[in-house]
């Protein structure tokens, strides 16, 4: 067990059989050089981009809950430049720089009109979108409702579906996210953000300090703050709206369901079911990867993105 914050009710379990993870980037600013940062007003909401043109079909990235655009600063560049996308990772709604009104019962609903809001301001009328956690409930519902703005979708280690069976144990507890959310809330601290961010890796040692600090300065923000409480992994007032299971064989956009051997919020036994309930969907599971598989082994998450989406 591991426990970074010695006073938090939770102590994450020991993912057996993650292996030694080696850091093989310098730094968060080092990965971005070459990338805009930008902040794009929209007709309603505002939207901050880290952006890098790489001259192809644009593909817009979308942390999980409590992330923000550079949740993906190992990936941007490299699918850019790599793979030729014109990538768009995006604080989404309640998050980062990002809009963070108003505050509805069906929170995802109003990420896809800020998503869309976004899309419009940056005339971009079809969009492939890859999201993780959170940002794979915003890109399902994106294309059960908007199959007209997809080109294709990458659902990233999160699955907001009503499933009418059972799967393994998850392999964290149930409540870790929500208690551990909650204790960064009322203490941000860098042995709260690390404690948090554990939960999203194999291995404790792969959560970097420059990732604690940036994290670290976006929960000391007092608006960041109000909008996690009222829609963030902590709020149990206001649960996600979730998808029936029997909605998926609606979908019509093509979708890679993308999992990791230790996800700690289920295995990949639900992925796979996840996937075999999409018409033609397709199911990879990244060995040796928790919650963030961009970040754990970017260049394998990058090249089995790039693949599906161009069709090999």
């Amino acid at each position: 067990m591991t426990n970074s914050y010695p006073n938090s009710a939770i102590k994450l379990n020991k993912n057996e059989g993650a292996k030694p993870w080696v850091k093989d980037f310098h730094s968060i600013y080092t990965e971005l050089v070459g990338c805009q940062i930008r902040t794009i007003k929209g007709k309603k909401y505002v939207t901050r981009v880290i952006e890098y043109d790489g001259g192809g079909e644009p593909l817009i990235l979308i942390h999980g809950t409590g992330g923000s655009a550079e949740s993906w600063f190992r990936n941007i560049r490299n699918l850019a430049v790599k793979h030729g996308f014109h990538v768009y990772s995006i604080d989404a709604m309640y998050h980062g720089f990002s809009s963070k009104e108003p505050v509805t019962d069906d929170r995802i609903g109003m990420q896809i009109e800020h998503l869309l809001d976004f899309m419009d301001a940056e005339g971009i009328e079809k969009a492939n979108v890859e999201g993780e956690s959170m940002g794979s409930f915003i890109s399902l519902r994106l294309g059960l409702n908007h199959p007209d703005r997809c080109l294709k979708l990458v659902l990233n280690t999160g699955a907001a579906v009503n499933f009418k069976r059972e799967f393994k144990p998850s392999l964290q507890p149930p409540e870790a996210l929500r208690v551990l959310t909650q204790e960064l809330l009322d203490n941000p601290s860098e042995e709260t953000v690390r404690h948090r961010m554990e939960w999203l890796m194999a291995a404790p040692e792969r959560v970097d300090d420059e990732l604690v600090n940036l994290r670290l300065q976006f929960f000391k923000m007092p608006e960041l703050q109000q909008a996690q409480r009222k829609t963030g992994a902590s709020n149990t007032q206001a649960p996600v709206l979730r998808v029936e299971e029997e909605a998926l064989k609606d979908m019509k956009v093509p979708c890679l369901v993308f999992w990791s051997e230790f996800n700690p919020g289920g295995g990949p036994d639900i992925g796979e079911y996840f996937a075999s309930l999409i018409p033609g969907a397709k199911f990879f599971s990244l060995p040796d990867a928790a919650h963030w598989p961009q970040y754990e082994h970017a260049e394998e998450h990058d090249q089995v993105v790039a693949d599906f989406i161009h069709g090999k």
